[in-house]
């Protein structure tokens, strides 16, 4: 689980509402986590293996698409499992090695080796959680930015050097203020952990404020680009768009369920360090609340990789090609140097190769938003469950009829 109360635990003369959820049933929130993160990551390293080709992706086909798109949700769900490795190594040395675990709580201990695993493991979590918070809003502007602005293929560098900067700065800051003077004797007071917690949440609550906000402007402007290619707006471009209308409610449903309950816990938690005793009767109810969002945190925290990579690219299920991907690339290459006989042999492909012609001729015929539109669509439709080839030649082939100089039927242009 990713809470900056790990991190608290790690001071001797913590805080008592952190010492009340932490040291509460220990065994029973370590085994429910390390369970969590367990199948979490295995059915996520699953899903972002390649498939065979029974199973269609997007990205299988010869369709142009901007490489930032796919290679930053890729990035998410990497962070996404090295913050639940961190979780497993956490959780599993509290179960196999309590005594490690009751040293942190010695004032004065001369053994280093508690307060190291303790930071380091709270550290490790806490970066890669942060950094897919990161992750997941460039995409949210990415996405943006090449459906509004016809970006094409953005600068994943930038974008690297922003998440990854950003999550260590705050990382390392939120740290460094959290343990001064030292770890074994860190100040005390809800002023001096604040912080530490604005470090920890602001990532957070920037997904969970701006990410729907630039998914529902990129859902306006894919609207209006399909609607303003020719004028109508067919039934497959309402599909297309409720497509990918729903892929980003799927995104944003599974931040909220794996997300929220860390707030609504810290809320409560806040609430209980400023009274004056925690366990006055008045305050069960509060308590109460607190540990079953406690432990709510700790299974759900855990499983967003897998759920990130359901809402992602749905589910791809267990037909794992460990073959070399490059092989399936040079096939592709292959077909696609040679028109003719593609189309001859598998009109899916043909079809798609003047797809790739039609959009090519649309740019040079000056009609603008050809790349933007190819763009967009490749960027957005990623991984969907419903067919996006098929979708993009059911309504460009229409398109292809009218533009044809030679005034050719779709069958002999496929032919010949």
């Amino acid at each position: 689980m990713a809470s900056p109360r790990l991190e608290t635990f790690c001071c001797p003369n913590r805080d008592a509402a952190t010492a009340f959820v932490v040291t509460f049933q220990p065994v029973l929130f370590s085994a429910l986590s390390v369970g969590s993160a367990g199948l979490s990551v295995i059915f996520a390293i699953i899903q972002i293996l390649p498939k065979r080709k029974g199973y269609r992706r997007l990205g299988q086909y010869p369709l142009p698409r901007p490489a930032s798109s796919s290679r930053i949700l890729f990035i998410v769900s990497i962070c996404d499992i090295l913050g639940c490795a961190g979780i497993i190594l956490r959780s599993s040395l509290w179960l196999g090695l309590p005594n490690l675990i009751e040293g942190i709580s010695v004032a004065n201990n001369t053994d280093v080796w508690p307060e190291v695993y303790c930071v380091g493991s709270a550290m490790w979590i806490q970066l890669f959680f942060s950094a897919s918070f990161w992750w997941s809003f460039c995409y949210a502007v990415d996405v943006y930015l090449v459906v509004k602005t016809s970006a094409g293929i953005s600068t994943i560098i930038l974008y690297h050097m922003i998440t990854w900067g950003l999550a260590v700065l705050l990382c390392v800051e939120g740290v460094a203020m959290l343990y001064y003077p030292s770890i074994s004797d860190c100040e005390q007071g809800l002023q001096h952990a604040i912080p530490h917690y604005v470090t920890t949440y602001a990532p957070m609550l920037l997904v969970l404020l701006a990410n729907p906000v630039f998914f529902n402007r990129t859902i306006s402007a894919v609207t209006s680009l399909l609607k303003g290619r020719q004028g109508i707006y067919t039934e497959n471009e309402r599909r297309l768009a409720n497509d990918i209308k729903m892929r980003f409610f799927k995104m944003m449903l599974v931040f909220f369920i794996c997300w929220v309950p860390n707030i609504i816990n810290e809320s409560l938690l806040f609430y209980l360090e400023m009274q004056t005793d925690i366990n006055d009767g008045s305050l069960r109810n509060v308590r109460n609340a607190a540990l079953i969002t406690w432990f709510i945190m700790g299974i759900l925290n855990p499983m967003q990789p897998f759920l990130n990579t359901l809402a992602f690219h749905g589910w791809t299920g267990f037909d794992v090609d460990l073959s070399l991907q490059r092989r399936r690339e040079l096939a592709w290459d292959s077909v696609s140097t040679s028109v003719p006989n593609a189309a001859g042999h598998n009109p899916i492909v043909g079809a798609t190769l003047l797809y790739q012609s039609h959009v090519q001729e649309g740019q040079k015929n000056g009609m603008g938003n050809g790349q933007n539109h190819s763009d967009a669509i490749s960027v957005l439709s990623e991984g969907s469950e419903s067919s996006t080839v098929e979708i993009h030649i059911s309504s460009e082939l229409r398109d292809y009829e009218d533009v044809d100089a030679d005034g050719e039927s779709l069958e002999n242009s496929v032919r010949h």
